[in-house]
């Protein structure tokens, strides 16, 4: 199932698309079932039988609960996670500088909730920085309470899975070794289309990753080359503190392609970044100036 919320008559809503006589519509569940919740943190907080009642919806959704995909705005999935937690240097191809091993502990940080934006929305560059920088990476968001999780158990606790792109700018990051000031810009966390529900990515290992900036492929992976597995992520940051429903894990970024060695290709305005991920989608924003 592909949750999204939705801004739709004045009002952001809970919703599920679905495909019907080859037309995209997304489904208001609240409409179709009133005894869901109208947004995603207290749907999943709700549990086992929230998600039963939504997949009711989407097997037999009223016609009134219906909206044509083209007449919403789709907007962040979670549009204020509880912890936005991101991860450096988790693919081999983008250790860090001179590194030529893997990390043995995986490198944490963290993004403020004034980054996110939804599919379609500006990314603003803002005006003290002349380099900003894409990061296209997979994101796993947390569906119940976490926490001294076993790596074998760790999977259960997440809800689904969606896309993230964790914008940077890098004249920030270079003046001191904590990068979260970099990454914390208003709008630096473009983040959706949907939640994809994990029965439908039963194997979030198995991923085929894109970046395209205006059309040029830039960054490629599959996320089996991740360093760290999301299972081990899980259970890492348990041992420390309490993951929540709604809780984003950004799981880091590949390395860049297709530009000249050394010299990093920064965001411009009138730029479009679009990043695919198989199995859930396309995230796309264009880029704006700062006004």
């Amino acid at each position: 199932m592909q949750l999204v919320t939705f801004w739709n008559q004045g009002q952001s809503r809970l919703g599920a698309r679905v495909v019907r006589d080859n037309r995209r519509y997304v489904i208001d569940l609240h409409a179709a079932q009133p005894d869901l919740p109208e947004e995603l943190i207290a749907f999943l907080n709700a549990g086992g039988p929230a998600l039963r009642l939504a997949q009711q919806a989407v097997s037999a959704a009223p016609d009134h609960a219906l909206r044509p995909e083209a007449e919403v705005r789709l907007l962040a999935p979670v549009l204020r996670p509880g912890k936005i937690i991101c991860l450096g240097h988790n693919y081999f191809d983008h250790m860090g500088l001179g590194r030529t091993e893997p990390p043995e502990f995986p490198t944490f940080f963290c993004k403020t909730v004034n980054t996110i934006i939804g599919t379609g929305e500006p990314i603003v560059l803002p005006g003290v920085s002349e380099q900003v920088d894409y990061e296209a990476e997979l994101a796993v968001i947390i569906g119940r309470r976490a926490r001294h999780v076993s790596l074998d158990r760790a999977l259960e606790c997440v809800a689904g899975y969606s896309i993230f792109n964790d914008v940077s700018a890098r004249d920030y990051q270079k003046r001191t070794s904590q990068w979260m000031i970099s990454k914390s810009f208003d709008t630096f966390g473009p983040f959706g289309p949907a939640l994809v529900t994990t029965d439908e990515i039963p194997n979030p290992h198995e991923l085929e990753l894109t970046l395209k900036l205006n059309g040029l492929e830039r960054q490629h992976t599959n996320t089996r080359h991740m360093i760290f597995s999301i299972p081990r992520l899980i259970a890492y940051l348990s041992e420390v503190l309490t993951l929540e429903p709604g809780d984003v894990i950004s799981t880091g970024t590949p390395a860049k392609l297709n530009g000249e060695p050394g010299v990093p290709i920064f965001m411009k305005p009138g730029d479009t970044v679009a990043i695919r991920i198989e199995k859930i989608g396309e995230l796309i924003n264009p880029v704006v100036a700062e006004v």
